[in-house]
């Protein structure tokens, strides 16, 4: 590569923009670390007059982020678009078949088109960069692709949504609904003011786990079928209860080898007030990794917002400026492997369940021999009438149990008259 390196910018949103001002404000530092000249010569969003927090120079913009490349000579992109399909993917492939390193945040692509953009990246001999996809500012990909090269790592989990941990950490200490503290975040910018239902679903922490996974298992990402949870469901009073048990629920993502075979899930978990990853709270992600010989490895920091996100993006341009063309994930695609699914079925957890039922006898033995029928033993009962209402709150813990026999037992309760709501389920994290 050239001293004076080309740079082009596609998306000006929140990220692109804050990158765009790093970018020029810290030309200087990267020149001193990498003996590299970054020119920023062509940005690109959908709307050149819309007001940004910082100026940008207009001479440089495109409407049409494909005609950069016919009118400029560049060496590195940046795409902070966001899309997984559409313009997104269409100017990452142009790049890197044109030669052109490429840099992005964007999990949703990676996590869908990451094997086949990796292969274009190594067939062009360029890079193809994305720690900023996963966990925001935590060099999180960085330390499996580099630090723990050498290590066999089994399993990989972790806190990786700021916007659901910071919900369900302001729910428990404002004793506010989930409704009003989703209303709060939206303000403080840690959820999507229009549409957050990518963060509450659990899409966006489960993406970050699908390119966690290939990456620590060296592995093509996964298309298998897993269970996929968000935090719509779990209501102030789950809060309030986990906290009288000594519990905090997390919305985990979790990748592991299960004998030889993947399991990968995004659920809420219900952890220990005394465990560590029961005190990752607000806007933080942590990831944890488990490998031979290295043992644990925990990283935490922000995951969220433009600040964090840049360092990652600027961690991988210092990365391509001091001339590494490395494998995107870490090794060679033709040694990326499929691995067999593990069988969701036989997933095993403690659960806690509760109903709310109508407060009338034999409701509750109902209830424990349908879960004797399917031989889920009862660890605990907790049952909280409202004699008002002519209503009670049922709470039970289990003893571990599979996943196919949870579905079975709680099928009958879609259709019973004395079950005022169907019963919200949250695994205990073993």
């Amino acid at each position: 590569m050239n001293k004076n390196v080309n740079i082009a910018i596609v998306g000006l949103g929140q990220v692109g923009i804050y990158l765009y001002n790093e970018l020029k404000s810290k030309k200087r530092e990267i020149e001193i670390k990498t003996g590299k000249n970054i020119n920023i010569v062509a940005i690109s969003a959908k709307n050149r007059n819309k007001k940004r927090r910082f100026k940008i120079n207009k001479k440089i913009f495109y409407s049409n982020p494909l005609k950069i490349f016919k009118e400029k000579k560049i060496d590195i992109l940046f795409e902070s678009i966001g899309q997984s399909d559409g313009i997104s993917k269409k100017i990452v492939e142009y790049a890197l078949k044109k030669k052109v390193n490429v840099i992005t945040p964007n999990k949703a692509l990676i996590a869908k088109h990451g094997d086949k953009l990796a292969k274009l990246a190594e067939k062009n001999k360029v890079n193809l960069e994305f720690e900023a996809s996963v966990a925001g500012g935590i060099p999180i990909l960085r330390t499996i692709k580099e630090g723990l090269s050498t290590n066999k790592i089994n399993k990989v989990y972790g806190i990786l949504n700021g916007t659901t941990n910071y919900i369900l950490s302001e729910m428990e200490n404002s004793n506010e609904t989930f409704e009003k503290v989703l209303q709060k975040a939206q303000k403080l910018g840690y959820a999507e003011p229009g549409n957050p239902k990518l963060d509450l679903n659990g899409f966006d922490a489960f993406a970050k786990i699908k390119i966690l996974s290939a990456l620590s298992f060296n592995t093509k990402i996964s298309k298998n079928n897993c269970i996929m949870e968000g935090i719509e469901n779990i209501k102030l009073q789950d809060i309030k209860i986990a906290s009288q048990l000594g519990l905090r629920v997390k919305l985990l993502g979790i990748a592991e080898i299960v004998k030889n075979q993947l399991f990968e899930t995004v659920h809420p978990c219900l952890v220990s007030k005394n465990s560590y990853i029961g005190n990752v709270n607000g806007v933080m992600n942590a990831v944890i990794t488990e490998g031979r010989p290295v043992g644990e490895s925990v990283l935490q920091g922000e995951g969220a917002g433009p600040g964090p996100t840049s360092s990652s993006l600027l961690s991988d341009l210092m990365s391509i400026l001091l001339g590494n063309i490395k494998y995107p994930f870490g090794i060679s695609s033709n040694k990326r492997k499929s691995i067999k699914p593990f069988n969701n079925n036989n997933y095993s957890n403690s659960l806690y369940l509760r109903f709310e039922v109508k407060d009338k006898q034999g409701v509750l033995s109902l209830i424990t021999n349908r879960l004797s029928k399917f031989k889920i033993s009862v660890k605990r009962i907790i049952q909280t009438p409202d004699k008002k209402n002519k209503k009670a709150t049922i709470v039970i813990i289990t003893h571990k149990t599979t996943e196919i026999n949870v579905r079975n037992f709680l099928s009958i309760f879609k259709k019973n008259k004395n079950i005022l709501k169907f019963p919200t389920l949250i695994r205990l994290y073993n």
